[in-house]
């Protein structure tokens, strides 16, 4: 074991003059050339890239190993708030119903459904004459058992679809599928209209590089059609038979829309449509009523879309609006009309309006929905009968209900001081039921199915905690913090009921700030291991969000970036001197763009915070921003402004830059983690910030940084190797609170 921290050697690399400002970087060499590669293959690291990588890992273990007792305890809490055997509330989609679910001890997902018993016409279940298929014959419609009595067969040669008593079949076990691999995380899966295959997407090194794969319901073998190098995202066409999926570059863009038709060549795919824009990224979807393939290409301030029938899928896609610069639209269908949520005409916080299909541009959009400013629409679902919408007024959600006949409307929400909402979705376009789900900080996950039209809910999942959890011993607040230029910055705060708010107790501070990402009053079983220690814990809703509509997120990007780090100091200090803590005795966390924030955070105003967690924290940010070959960086521009072509853009990112902007000085304790194969805030990003930091602050405070060499962005991908690491970072502020050593 290390016995003293590694040193990383400064090699240093002078970037050419931008703007005239020059600009030196001792530790550039951590970035290894060939880092697509590496993506790919993590087994060609540079060989001093690794060495020196390890040695961090290393020392960490070294640092931390007095509380290997407490990650284990820790370890186990988060465990035993898992009910292990869990399971989804199932999907309904004519004769079937979907729905995953986890084995005792089991780490990854399998995928599943069940007959429902409901016939569907024109054979959608698989059945030639549409009669429901599982565990039925379809000459009688009687159920099918075997001798032995817990197996059944359906009769009709073109389903043969076995299940267990309860009518279940696997469609895929990710235990068994990720056997043997350091790494394996399920992305995108849908079952064919017919229901007679299943595609997945499945990325097997954290890359994000994504594999496309399909399988055969009938007979349960994975057919030959195997597809490489996708992004993640993939629709079934209406003839079962035809795949539309987007594909990466050698940047690692989504470039690209393909077509595929089952039991064809992959490398004889058609180009459905191309971007030839570096800044946008595509994605395919399907409208509620299944009768558009979407295609969208975005950056995070315009998108463009364009249809295509899902019932032809080779007809040519139709362009809905030309993108206009920062205008932003989603599209849906309901009929001889497109629903479209836009921000176009000024609707700052968004309006929704219809326009026909036959002639969708810009100029025929007419409201139904219209622009309410301060009222932020945040999302929209589409039904035969009902339009849904969810939005957010002073930070507190509630979902509206919108009848299609009468245009009468309703609304759905709650009476707690802080919440998170939630839709649901679904399959199914011709209901009533709308699912959505509901927590708050205190109360577990609840599931509700909604009758639209007699109002009425029922709850069919409680998120279950088998050690016990009762909402009563913990209290959910949200207060107001006035931030530098007098803005009020919403934070919500738990705590336990018995927990003294005099200033005594220690405080863990949340925050992110970037995208428009709302970071919602959710309910979290793993944050309780430290509430029921004494904790405080609090989440920040910084400009940068869009928690109080979208000019909240105006205000916390571009020139306006540092409004976000204002506001969560500010954030920091109001709960100091509302005696939820005191000054010094505040951790904070953040994750990517998270990072960024808790990183200027510290530099800014490190006498505030005793210690910094920073999960694969973007704090490279003026070298990324720089650098257009990077996998998010044009894309990224719309956000925090383009440092090559602005000099005022180049200022500002310069100004905040948390690894541009270390000095010599002390600062809190701090434990940052990387992903080796991490296509979103690259491994070197966070490697850099600690060799840098370790080289010049004058503390002598904890620095550690946690590299998983065999996993990306999200960390580990199995459930329960996920809470190892959620418990060393909780250990290490356990442990830098002088609350390590006691493990009961």
């Amino acid at each position: 074991m290390a016995s003293t921290p590694p040193v990383a050697p400064r090699q240093p690399t002078t970037y050419p003059a931008l703007h005239g400002r020059r600009r030196t970087d001792d530790y550039a060499w951590l970035k290894d050339e060939n880092w697509q590669q590496v993506m790919r293959d993590p087994a060609v690291l540079r060989a001093d890239i690794r060495e020196y990588l390890e040695a961090e890992n290393a020392w960490k273990e070294a640092v931390l190993a007095p509380d290997e007792a407490l990650r284990a305890v820790l370890f186990d809490e988060f465990r035993g708030r898992i009910k292990e055997d869990d399971s989804s509330v199932p999907a309904k989609d004519g004769a079937w119903e979907y729905y995953h679910r986890y084995r005792e001890g089991g780490q990854y997902p399998v995928m599943c459904r069940r007959p429902t018993g409901d016939a569907v016409p024109g054979g959608m279940d698989g059945g030639a004459d549409g009669a429901a298929c599982g565990l039925r014959d379809h000459a009688t419609g009687d159920a099918v058992v075997t001798g032995d009595g817990d197996r059944g067969t359906c009769g009709h040669a073109t389903c043969a679809t076995t299940a267990d008593a309860g009518g279940e079949q696997i469609l895929l076990d990710g235990d068994a599928e990720a056997e043997g691999k350091s790494y394996y995380r399920i992305a995108g899966r849908s079952h064919a209209w017919n229901h007679r295959r299943f595609a997945w997407t499945v990325d097997e090194n954290g890359s994000e590089f994504f594999t496309l794969r399909v399988k055969d319901l009938a007979t349960g073998k994975a057919l030959d059609d195997v597809i490489e190098r996708c992004s993640g995202g993939f629709v079934w066409a209406a003839d079962d038979e035809t795949l539309l999926y987007t594909v990466l570059d050698d940047n690692h863009r989504p470039c690209k829309v393909l077509r595929h038709r089952i039991g064809a060549d992959a490398a004889d795919d058609v180009v459905v449509y191309e971007e030839t824009d570096a800044g946008f990224f595509l994605n395919v979807a399907i409208t509620e009523s299944r009768r558009f393939v979407v295609i969208d290409a975005h950056d995070h301030v315009t998108s463009e879309v364009r249809l295509i029938d899902a019932a032809r899928p080779d007809n040519p896609p139709v362009l809905v609006a030309e993108r206009d610069p920062t205008t932003e639209y989603d599209v849906s269908h309901h009929g001889d009309r497109l629903i479209i949520l836009t921000n176009a005409g000024g609707a700052e916080d968004f309006r929704i309006v219809e326009t026909p299909v036959a002639s969708p541009g810009r100029e025929h959009w007419v409201d139904l929905v219209p622009h309410r400013p301060g009222v932020l629409i945040v999302g929209f679902d589409v039904y035969a009968r009902w339009l849904v919408r969810l939005e957010r007024e002073n930070a507190l959600p509630r979902i509206v209900v919108r009848d299609w006949t009468s245009g009468e409307e309703h609304a759905i929400a709650f009476e707690e001081e802080a919440y998170s909402l939630g839709l649901a979705g679904g399959y199914e376009f011709d209901t009533d039921t709308l699912r959505f789900t509901y927590s708050s900080m205190t109360t577990p996950e609840h599931v509700y199915d909604y009758d639209m039209r007699t109002r009425e809910r029922v709850v069919r999942k409680v998120q279950e905690v088998p050690s016990g959890h009762d909402p009563a011993d913990y209290v959910t607040r949200r207060i107001m913090a006035a931030s530098h230029d007098g803005e009020a910055v919403p934070v919500s705060v738990l705590h336990r009921a018995d927990t003294a708010i005099d200033g005594s107790a220690p405080l863990l501070l949340y925050g992110y700030g970037s995208y428009g990402m709302s970071m919602p009053a959710s309910f979290s079983t793993t944050r309780l291991s430290l509430v029921d220690r004494g904790f405080v814990y609090a989440v920040a809703h910084v400009r940068g969000g869009t928690e109080r509509g979208y000019a909240w997120y105006t205000g916390g990007k571009l020139a306006k970036k540092t409004n976000t780090f204002h506001d969560f100091i500010a954030a920091a200090r109001a709960l100091a001197d509302q005696d939820f803590t005191r000054r010094g005795r505040i951790a904070i966390h953040g994750g990517s763009a998270g990072g960024l924030l808790v990183g200027a955070s510290a530099n800014m105003a490190p006498e505030l915070f005793h210690a910094v967690i920073a999960e694969v924290p973007f704090v490279d940010v003026l070298n990324t921003i720089c650098d257009d070959t990077l996998p998010l960086t044009p894309p990224e521009w719309p956000e925090w402004g383009n440092p090559i072509r602005s000099e005022a853009a180049y200022d500002c990112i310069a100004a905040y830059s948390p690894y541009d902007n270390v000095e010599a000085k002390a600062y809190p304790h701090i434990i940052a983690t990387a992903g080796l194969t991490d296509p979103r805030v690259t491994y070197w990003e966070p490697a850099k910030w600690v060799a840098k930091l370790r080289a010049t602050k004058t503390d002598d405070r904890l620095l550690v940084l946690h590299t998983n060499m065999e996993a990306g962005h999200g960390g580990a991908a199995g459930r329960f190797d996920r809470l190892k690491e959620t418990a060393l970072v909780y250990a290490f502020v356990l442990r830098v609170f002088g609350r390590g050593v006691d493990t009961a």
